[in-house]
Parts: C-alpha cells; structure tokens; sequence
C-alpha cells in the first residue's frame, strides 16, 4: 500500500509540472502563424484600391519563403520597385484585356494572386525561371529588382530587356490559363509535330525560328508553343512580330527550308488570332496593337 502511494504520488507530481505555465524566451516570430503582421502602408493601400477591389486581385511582396521553392537562393523585392511594377502590370495587362474584353473577362480569369521576388530562379540544367503560373490562381514573378521604366530614379532608356521580359512571363502564364480554360484546336500541335524537345535550351532562338518556332522555348512541347506565340506577338506587336518572321533565311539543320519556317509560324498566329475570336471573341490584333503600344510608351 505504502508503495501504491508513493507511486500515485510522483505521478500527481508528474502531472502538475507538465501544467505549469513557464514562458520560454527568446522564440523568434514564426512567418504565417500571426508574427509576421505589418501597419498597412502605401503599397498595401495601392493594391487594394488599384487590383484587389476592382479585379480582386492581390499581391505579396513581403517575404514568404514557404510561398517558394525552398532549393532556390532568392532574395526579396526591393519594396520602391512594387508599385511601379504593378502599375505597369496594370497598364500593360490589365486595362488592355479589360478594352477589348470587359471587366467581367478579367475578374472571372485573371490570376487572383501574384507572389513577388526580386531575383531570378535558376534551375539546375542552366535556365532561368522568369515565372509560373499555379492552378490559373497564382503567379510568381522574379527578378523585380532589375525592372526599369521610364520615371525612375534607374531607368536607362537603352534597358527593355527586363521590362519586356516582364510582360511576356505575364503573357505568357495567362496564356496558359486561357488554354487550360478552353483548349486551342488540335491543328496547331500537328503544325510542328515530331519537332518538340526536352532539349530546348541547348537550341538558340534563331535556331529554333528556322524550324519555325517563335522562341526556342517554344520548341518544349505544343502548350509551350502555343503560348509563346501568343507572348511574343503580343510584347514584340505585329511588326516585331514580322520582322522574326522575315529574319528566317536558309535551310534549317533538320531541313526545313525558309519558306516553310515562316508558313509555319504564319499557321500559328493565325490559329492564336481564331482561337482569341472563336473561344473569347477577342481581336487578337487590337490587343496586340494596344499592348506593344503600352510597352513602348513605358520604355522609349
């Protein structure tokens, strides 16, 4: 009995140190669990009144990481670049879709969440990720530290590389949720059918335009080329557009002759122009004339 007590004793004992109320210190806020609130400032405020109450659309610039990928080195937007980067996200992207398709097109399909970083992704192979597109809700976009337009402190007139390279990720991921909404007819992936590689990167843009794809990108697979034509027709305009066209000269590597690379992006751009009409009843070249015209206006 007397050893019965002393055992009901010590585990009394047990319970009543589990429940006492020692606060530990030092314990840093966790990032999503409510440590990481902030007062809203300018940029919260331009958000809201700019994209989250007319298109419900937001976006993070304060750093997640568990919003990325966690085997990458990035390193945060710098926080002067965020509503400038969005401002011309709206002026370029935004308001053109909204001229030629209305408010309701872009608040039913538009990515409702953008996560920004301000360095690039590098991947493994020796690519650059530039952007993706998650689920047609979500898009990461990179390298904002290196965007430049024209008003600021940065701005060199001669450097629209990163500016354009900006609004064709945004092109094309939306690209890729407009054909994952509606599919593009079965004719365009049998325009190059034999030719797409998982090589793709070790081919040259021009290598790739004379087996008549726009990009050499465009050469990963048939959704990849759809949404690339689309990207590049709309960030170069239509004469940008006609220049890569009519650049392509000589006989391909995989012998296809020059006449046939530029029909074959010919067979593209006019299966992307029907397919904006048909499915959206956009004119693709509206858009596309509005757009570059934005981009032009931003960087000249």
């Amino acid at each position: 009995m007397n050893r019965l007590k002393i055992y009901i004793f010590i585990c009394l004992l047990a319970i009543l140190g589990s429940c006492s109320k020692d606060q530990p210190e030092n314990v840093d806020n966790i990032p999503g669990l409510g440590g990481d609130t902030w007062e809203p400032g300018p940029i919260d405020f331009w958000i809201r009144d700019s994209l989250t109450t007319p298109f419900n659309i937001t976006a993070k610039y304060k750093w997640d990481q568990g919003e990325l990928e966690f085997n990458r080195t990035l390193v945060p937007p710098k926080e002067e670049k965020i509503i400038p980067v969005l401002s011309a996200i709206k002026k370029v992207w935004i308001d053109n879709y909204v001229a030629v398709a209305g408010d309701l097109f872009m608040k039913r399909y538009s990515p409702k969440f953008f996560v920004l970083v301000g360095s690039a992704s590098y991947n493994p192979d020796g690519t650059i990720t530039l952007g993706t597109a998650e689920g047609g809700r979500r898009i990461l976009l990179y390298v904002l530290n290196d965007f430049r337009i024209r008003g600021m402190s940065d701005y060199v007139p001669q450097d629209s590389l990163n500016v354009k390279e900006m609004f064709h990720t945004i092109e094309h991921e939306f690209g890729h949720i407009l054909h994952q909404t509606v599919l593009y007819t079965p004719d365009f992936k049998r325009i190059s059918v034999g030719m797409y590689t998982s090589n793709w990167n070790n081919v040259s843009d021009a290598e790739a335009r004379a087996d008549g794809f726009v990009t050499a990108y465009a050469m990963a697979a048939p959704d990849e080329d759809f949404v690339e034509m689309i990207s590049m027709m709309l960030t170069e305009g239509k004469g940008g557009f006609d220049v890569i066209v009519n650049s392509i000269t000589g006989t391909s590597p995989n012998g296809i002759t020059a006449e046939e690379a530029k029909n074959r992006l010919r067979q593209k751009e006019t299966i992307v122009v029907n397919y904006f009409k048909d499915t959206w009843n956009i004119d693709f070249y509206n858009l596309q004339a509005r757009t570059r015209a934005s981009i032009v206006q931003l960087i000249r």
